[in-house]
């Protein structure tokens, strides 16, 4: 009996939450991986949990199959997600998860030079098509036939470096578009994502159950979507690294759309070299192929002009944020305070500019979509949901309604919205901003700390930082920066299309001066912590 089985055989008794902090370590000795070694390769993760550098290095020497680390994980997901804190995060499992990794384990020697991600497992975003045995459902009870014929580009692609699709992830389901008082992490089919720290609180969304999955160590990295936030937001509430590409890096073919001007995939891992690896992948031999793991560099901050963003009015936020601009300073980057943009008119049009894309690309998806699935456009989803016991048990659906009612992409309002919010966003925004104050790149506190999820008021979040890249349709990186009463709070590197390279640079910089974030405890809320009573 190999030691990995031998480990997963004897602590199989335990109970499922003890049970699951145990099987790290059972991995980590049976592949020879120590924590020390991790620190020694360069790696701040934030979590004790291998990079995919150290997994990759552990399987080319043979301590460790890829057959063997599909099954931990899965072992996790059935620990984590299925029972104990019951996360939720994980929507579907690929049935032939392990059966790829075996052909991967076999084939591993005729590789002249395996890609770092040959053999790593990969979740994806339920919204992004893989052909396989799961379906792509976008949470919905409508697309539960929704089998695909092929994989998405960016999946392709991954698979094309040698990952294994491990599963799909929960989110907030159609991407979070179909109620201004949605429940952020909720999808009819998958059930509430729950944060990983602090159980009562939000996973934020839509990508909630990429970041969640992710913090939990139940994949390696895993694949989000945004279209304003949907990365960002989760990968901040839940500790860990999250990248919205500048729009167009990535294709977006096989991705269920909200809005084709702003909507685009991206990677979220436990830390910048991991999710630089997994970018590297995803971009494949598109024209914007690149190595972003060589632009990795610990003295990119050095001589670099940041403007720092004032968006916060959550006074604790504000000193972790502080703290954050601290360690830039220290890393030798100059701090230039500029003015924030207004974002009400910015947000205004953008709402515009996405009611009237969904209702058109979600009309040409589900028009396209498995003969199986019965809806095929926008109208008779509408109905579909007004119909099913499930889909509005929590919320209703006014962004269908508001999008079934627009006139389409000739219509003047739409034109001048689209205009509007790209002007103030991109070169009145961001571009100004850089030019002005002769930046380099700007930074802000990603999200504000996880609120208590209250289905009866729906999403309550404050201080996002997110609009101005995702409307501009430029890069976002988010690096956790520290805690506000134990949730994890990120710190957003913003700047110019296809800068990609220079925030990966920069987010790695900060990450080696960040303090490493305590791993999730999975506490059912903030009340139920022990507190040391005064004197």
């Amino acid at each position: 009996m190999s030691p990995a089985r031998d480990a997963w055989r004897r602590i199989s008794a335990w109970a499922p939450k003890k049970r699951a902090a145990l099987l790290t370590l059972a991995l980590l000795a049976a592949s020879g991986l120590a924590v020390p070694a991790l620190a020694a390769s360069g790696s701040r993760n934030p979590l004790a949990y291998p990079s995919i550098q150290a997994l990759q290095q552990a399987m080319t020497s043979g301590r460790l199959t890829s057959a063997a680390l599909v099954q931990f994980y899965l072992s996790r997901i059935q620990a984590l997600d299925r029972q104990g804190p019951s996360l939720h995060a994980v929507i579907a499992v690929n049935p032939d998860a392990l059966a790829e990794a075996r052909a991967l384990d076999g084939a591993r020697q005729a590789r002249a030079q395996p890609s770092l991600l040959y053999g790593i497992p990969v979740l994806i975003k339920d919204n992004i098509e893989t052909q396989d045995r799961m379906p792509t459902t976008a949470g919905s009870y409508a697309l539960a036939n929704n089998f695909a014929v092929r994989d998405a580009t960016v999946v392709a692609a991954l698979r094309a470096a040698g990952a294994v699709i491990l599963g799909k992830t929960n989110l907030s389901e159609w991407a979070n578009f179909r109620s201004s008082r949605s429940t952020s992490g909720w999808s009819a089919l998958g059930g509430l994502t729950r944060n990983p720290y602090v159980l009562d609180r939000t996973a934020c969304g839509s990508s909630s159950g990429s970041a969640v999955a992710v913090a939990a160590d139940l994949a390696a990295a895993s694949v989000g979507t945004e279209t304003d936030g949907s990365i960002m937001c989760p990968a901040s509430m839940s500790g860990v690294v999250g990248l919205k590409p500048t729009v167009g890096l990535l294709p977006q073919a096989g991705i269920i759309p909200v809005a084709h001007s702003q909507d685009t995939a991206g990677p979220i891992a436990r830390s910048v070299a991991d999710v630089a690896i997994l970018l590297t992948a995803m971009v494949g031999t598109s024209p914007h192929a690149a190595n972003y793991v060589a632009a990795l560099d610990a003295d990119a901050l050095a001589g670099k002009r940041v403007g720092v963003l004032r968006l916060t009015t959550n006074p604790e936020l504000g000193i972790v944020y502080d703290n954050a601009l601290g360690r830039l300073r220290a890393a030798g980057a100059t701090l230039i305070e500029v003015p924030a943009p207004d974002l009400a008119p910015i947000g205004a049009a953008e709402l515009t500019v996405l009611l009237t894309e969904f209702k058109v690309d979600i009309d040409r998806y589900l028009a396209g979509a498995n003969p199986a699935v019965a809806v095929r456009s926008l109208s008779q989803l509408i109905q579909f949901n007004r119909a099913s016991l499930y889909e509005m048990e929590l919320f209703g659906q006014d962004r269908f309604l508001d999008a079934e009612s627009t006139a389409g992409l000739d219509d003047p309002a739409y034109r001048a919205a689209r205009e509007l919010a790209k002007r103030l966003a991109g070169a009145q925004g961001i571009d100004r901003l850089l030019r002005v104050h002769h930046l380099d790149l700007l930074v802000a506190p990603t999200a504000g700390p996880a609120w208590r999820v209250d289905i009866a008021y729906g999403d309550r979040g404050t201080d996002s930082s997110s609009t101005l890249a995702a409307v501009a349709g430029y890069p976002d990186l988010t690096v956790p920066m520290g805690e506000v009463q134990g949730l994890p709070v990120g710190l957003s590197f913003i700047g110019p299309a296809w800068s990609e390279p220079l925030l990966l640079a920069c987010g790695y910089a900060f990450s080696l001066s960040s303090p490493p974030l305590s791993p999730p405890q999975f506490i059912p809320s903030l009340e139920a912590r022990e507190f040391t009573p005064g004197p």
